[in-house]
């Protein structure tokens, strides 16, 4: 079994930073790409930021410029650096794996989720 578990949530003054981790265990052959998504309460799960292996990058136009995603690919951990926080960027912060198995298999794997909130 694999599991990803995050840490690094907590509150936060707006303009403030936060660094999110997660790292993946288990029957890890090898993991691809890695992401984190948000949700807040009665609206879908969304794309926050995404890492393929080799460190190709992509984010959400509500957060470039603002944060950044990173992996250590050696510790099957991805990381996510946000700064000048907003009231808005408040949710759950979910943290994706895209995890090859011994088995060769390509499986994805959630965390269970890090509250984050940004208020004054």
């Amino acid at each position: 079994q694999v599991q990803l578990v995050e840490s690094g949530g907590g509150s936060v003054q707006p303009g403030g930073s936060l660094r999110l981790s997660c790292a993946a265990s288990g029957s890890i052959f090898s993991i691809n790409a890695m992401g984190w998504y948000r949700q807040v309460p009665g609206k879908q799960r969304e794309l926050v930021a995404t890492i393929t292996k080799g460190g190709s990058t992509n984010y959400a136009d509500s957060v470039r410029g603002r944060f950044t995603i990173s992996r250590d690919n050696a510790k099957n951990t991805v990381f996510l650096q946000m700064n000048s926080l907003k009231a808005e960027d408040t949710a759950v912060y979910y943290c994706e794996g895209t995890v090859v198995r011994r088995d060769g298999r390509e499986y994805h794997y959630w965390g269970q989720g890090t509250q984050v909130t940004v208020s004054s």
